[in-house]
């Protein structure tokens, strides 16, 4: 899922529960904050703001998702030195376990176990499409309005609202701390402005000595724990024959892996994940072949929600797709009902 977040915010989702939450309390003050300034009528540089500070940033905190009547926390440590970014996230609640990150390199580790597994997942980001600057499509999908100022986690924050410009995508509303624009609290929005799920520090320091070394040398020390690896091989739809032939204003696919399924009971095959976002939002597409055994006893179209994620499974022929992203369902059936495979 995934969720236009900095780095932190991918990482916490892989480690925390999904959210959605009470109203947040507390009222906004009145106009805005000077480190927006000038920049309140563009989207794009506000964004960008985000996206350097999490890449330039250190820092420790405690990270809480909600979502309904589920809460869930985790420890975060961040750093980078300008060539390379480490993250360490450790679950403090559910079933322990510590996820670090190290570029595109992840390994979690599951002390209960004694196993760690590593992948290499691309660093989409919380916004996809900021790593390509010359991007604008943003602007024409969502505008950018400033609510003024609140202290999170003890820091005066920055409050903007990401509004969207058609039902094909929910809303946000992001905090950001004034000096360095790094984000402490985001909200995700129905169409009417209800909270689905919340992700907020309750906990930040900035600045932290955080040592790149010590994280790493802690990352790569797997003795006592079996190693297993995930696979992920870069592809592209066309070559794996398929194609989207349907139209979801302002998403453009962004990448195509195969997985080589390794467990019995995922039946045997790959997977295809192919990723689809509007710099903000994103959808995966999981294409796998049927499997009666497995698939039978889901209904065709079954729909699933929990926060602002939502899942729709159907079966196209020998196929079995499974379409997921922080959308509203009615985005997630165009997208299935535009794929299609080459004959």
């Amino acid at each position: 899922m995934r969720r236009l977040l900095p780095c932190w915010l991918s990482l916490a989702l892989l480690v925390c529960a999904s959210p959605a939450w009470a109203q947040s309390a507390g009222k906004l003050s009145a106009g805005s904050a000077q480190p927006i300034g000038h920049q309140e009528a563009s989207i794009g540089h506000w964004l960008m703001r985000l996206h350097d500070a999490a890449r330039s940033r250190s820092y420790v905190g405690t990270f809480v998702v909600t979502v309904g009547d589920s809460m869930s926390s985790s420890r975060i440590w961040h750093v980078c030195d300008g060539q390379q970014q480490i993250e360490r996230v450790d679950a403090l609640t559910g079933t322990p376990r510590s996820t670090f990150r190290r570029n595109e390199q992840v390994m979690t580790f599951l002390p209960e176990r004694r196993v760690v597994i590593t992948e290499t997942r691309d660093a989409l980001g919380l916004f996809p499409n900021l790593l390509n600057r010359a991007d604008s499509s943003i602007a024409q999908h969502y505008s950018l309005k400033v609510l003024g100022r609140q202290r999170v986690a003890g820091l005066d924050s920055d409050v903007v609202q990401l509004v969207p410009g058609d039902a094909l995508r929910f809303g946000y509303r992001v905090w950001t701390e004034r000096e360095t624009g790094v984000v402490v609290k985001l909200q995700t929005l129905d169409s009417a402005r209800g909270v689905l799920e919340q992700a907020a520090f309750s906990e930040l320091k900035l600045g932290e000595p955080v040592s790149l070394a010590k994280l790493a040398a802690l990352m790569d020390d797997t003795k006592g724990y079996q190693v297993e690896k995930q696979e992920l091989v870069k592809t592209t739809a066309a070559q794996e024959g398929w194609l989207f032939k349907g139209q979801v204003a302002g998403f453009k696919p962004m990448a195509c892996h195969k997985r080589v399924n390794s467990d019995p009971a995922a039946g045997q095959g790959s997977t295809l994940q192919w990723v689809f976002s509007d710099g903000l939002a994103s959808v995966s597409l999981f294409i796998e072949n049927f499997d009666a055994a497995r698939h039978s006893h889901m209904v065709h179209h079954d729909q699933f929600a929990m926060g602002a994620t939502h899942m729709l499974t159907h079966r196209l022929g020998a196929w079995w797709i499974t379409a997921v992203g922080e959308v509203p369902p009615q985005t997630l059936a165009l997208f299935v009902q535009g794929l299609e495979r080459q004959q």
